[in-house]
């Protein structure tokens, strides 16, 4: 009923109060002295509001679709079958409007049931009133993004942005030539707080479960590879665990520093592996791996990357990894049903 309120409620109460403060002024200036009159009108103009006010607590959405469907059919009975309802129920939301409207609705003639003048009136007008009310609820506006101009806040980390942002953005470039992209730095333990704090609009990457609010979405499903130079370690794809585990590595923590997925499944088959550099960050890895004999255990999507820009080996990890889950997170309350 805020649509209500809103359509009606508030112009009806906007000129009640106008003409209220015109006629106090008037009564403050024409009455010589007498404070009766004043207070006479006020309880005047107090009244009319309560009585605008009372009549609108006696209509519901429901009844002005009663009133729309009998105008329509002409028939009780028809409008009950149109709106589902028994026809007791009908000729009650019937008699509701004959009080409210102060008028007969529809009136019996020698070609049956037949619409009053002014609810033809009524009809007419708030026709067109209730099928905007119907669109604002039901119906959301077609997206054209060859319209939209706005902006767009990504979070993400950046070996995502490597493999998300180059396709994408060429895609928006033709699609939406209009809109802007944002892209901030964000992760599994960042998103929802970047979210409810409205930094982001969307966040793209490894998410947990997260407050009740949050949806999310999986995007893909994936794995890890081995990265290196094979040229400078002398190694071919694929690595077998002793050449892995003679090398030194590079890591992106996903847990404590210098640790990573790849160390939970070694200690559990008592092996470790030597790490000497950890970053939360990917865009150096390629560089350092280029000019040092190490290896780092990425993203496959990443590692398929560096090995075509920069010329590095891509090799499967001779471990199990279980694969991970690409999400996309936003709040609800940006959902559109």
């Amino acid at each position: 009923m805020a649509v209500f309120r809103k359509a009606w409620l508030q112009p009806g109460g906007s000129v009640i109060v106008s003409r209220s403060a015109l006629f106090l002024r008037r009564a403050v200036h024409s009455v010589d002295g007498n404070v009766l009159s004043f207070h006479v009108l006020f309880k005047s103009i107090s009244k009319m509001m309560t009585i605008r006010t009372n009549d609108f607590r006696k209509l519901d959405l429901n009844l002005l679709v009663a009133f729309q469907v009998l105008v329509r059919e002409k028939s009780v009975s028809r409008a009950a079958e149109r709106l589902f309802l028994g026809q007791p129920a009908m000729s009650g939301a019937l008699a509701r409007l004959r009080e409210v409207l102060q008028d007969e609705i529809l009136v019996r003639t020698g070609r049956g049931m037949e619409p009053t003048a002014k609810a033809l009136t009524l009809y007419a007008q708030l026709t067109p009133a209730l099928e905007s009310i119907r669109a604002t609820l039901f119906e959301q506006p077609a997206f054209d993004p060859a319209t939209q101009s706005r902006t767009f806040h990504l979070g993400m980390r950046d070996w995502v942005e490597t493999w998300l942002m180059p396709a994408l953005v060429a895609r928006v470039q033709q699609a939406a030539p209009r809109v802007r992209i944002a892209v901030r730095a964000s992760d599994a333990r960042q998103g929802a707080r970047m979210l409810e704090n409205e930094e982001i609009d969307l966040g793209v990457s490894v998410f947990p479960d997260g407050p009740p609010w949050q949806r999310r979405v999986q995007l893909a499903a994936m794995g890890y590879r081995c990265v290196y130079d094979g040229k400078r370690l002398g190694i071919r794809s694929p690595l077998t665990l002793e050449q892995y585990l003679a090398h030194p590595h590079l890591v992106t923590p996903t847990q404590a520093d210098f640790r990573g997925p790849v160390d939970d499944v070694l200690v559990g088959g008592s092996k470790r592996r030597k790490v000497i550099y950890a970053t939360s960050r990917f865009a150096a890895l390629p560089l350092i791996l280029r000019r040092t004999a190490v290896i780092a255990t990425v993203p496959e999507q990443a590692a398929q990357q560096w090995a075509e820009v920069f010329g590095l080996t891509s090799s499967p990890v001779p471990v199990h990894i279980s694969p991970f889950a690409i999400s996309m997170i936003w709040h609800a309350k940006r959902e559109v049903i």
